[in-house]
């Protein structure tokens, strides 16, 4: 398979993952329409449900001691990765509760691609090419532009400190992507996604234990987009996206990701019959269109790695 050919198919993958976690906000609020579980509590039986699928399918595949040698091997990259995952998530949900939901989005999600093409742009000693900055303005424009017009542009209790928690996810969520995509490039996917989904279930089971609220349901239907969350819009998007990241460069990974609140805007218009206004169809227009981009070589996005194999 020729560089640019794994190319597409890794912005591919990480495009598919992003669909996955946008329609995880719908199912975030269809468990909490069924039992009163906190969004911290979700994520962390997201996390841990993940962890046990992926578990069930190393040891069909017969790949535990994979896992078992990347954890020695690699202790501190993915102990960085599952931490850092678990805190760019509670980051965001915090801060969503204190600055808004459009707020938090576009500061979170805007700020990673641009940190990402920074700090390759001082790597590389030199600045990204116009037609990449072009494919970054014309993404960031769609995210402001779809998370306004989204009619969630009130402001929270502590609009400051949502803000910071924010920028603390959007950076968080840029150093755990490069070390997820360093990582990705010596383990498969399942190994990579298991030992981080283990690391996230480690450090957000104790955190959901502090917060207020039931722990547990018994109720059948919560239950079903539990098990969702975890197998699809996180077993399965992570290994999509450790995948990608082993042919993509981290900031073409996370501009694509854009596709995440789109996402979440159709599926609203669609299940909860949210109308879609005119901004939020043009933003929509400019992030699919950004990202179409990012798998044209005109853009620069970052050179081409080659398609490991790793058995």
């Amino acid at each position: 398979m020729s560089s640019h050919s794994s190319h597409l198919r890794g912005l591919a993958e990480v495009a598919a993952a992003s669909v996955l976690w946008g329609t995880g906000g719908l199912a975030v609020q269809l468990v909490r329409e069924q039992a009163p579980l906190s969004p911290v509590t979700i994520s962390a039986w997201r996390m841990a449900l993940a962890a046990l699928a992926l578990l069930v399918v190393l040891v069909a595949v017969r790949r535990v001691g994979d896992l078992l040698a990347l954890a020695r091997s690699r202790p501190r990259q993915l102990l960085a990765v599952g931490v850092g995952t678990a805190a760019y998530q509670g980051f965001y949900f915090v801060s969503v509760t204190q600055v808004g939901v459009a707020v938090a989005t576009v500061v979170s999600l805007g700020l990673a691609p641009v940190l990402l093409t920074v700090a390759e742009a001082v790597r590389r000693r030199r600045a990204p090419a116009p037609a990449r900055l072009a494919v970054l303005a014309t993404a960031l424009a769609g995210l402001l532009l779809v998370s306004l017009a989204g009619g969630e542009a009130s402001t929270g209790p502590a609009p400051a400190a949502g803000v910071l928690l924010a920028i603390a996810s959007g950076t968080t969520y840029a150093l755990t992507t490069v070390a997820g995509g360093s990582v990705s490039r010596e383990a498969h996917p399942v190994v990579l996604t298991s030992g981080m989904t283990l690391v996230g279930a480690a450090v957000l089971l104790p955190a959901a234990g502090l917060v207020d609220g039931p722990h547990l349901t018994a109720d059948p239907v919560a239950l079903a987009w539990l098990v969702y969350l975890g197998v699809l819009t996180m077993a399965l998007a992570y290994v999509l996206l450790y995948s990608g990241l082993r042919v993509t460069e981290p900031s073409t990974a996370v501009t694509a990701s854009l596709v995440e609140p789109v996402t979440a805007a159709v599926v609203a218009a669609l299940v909860l019959e949210e109308p879609l206004g005119p901004a939020a169809v043009l933003g929509i227009v400019l992030v699919l269109d950004a990202v179409a981009g990012l798998g044209r070589p005109a853009t620069g996005a970052g050179p081409v790695l080659p398609d490991p194999e790793l058995g």
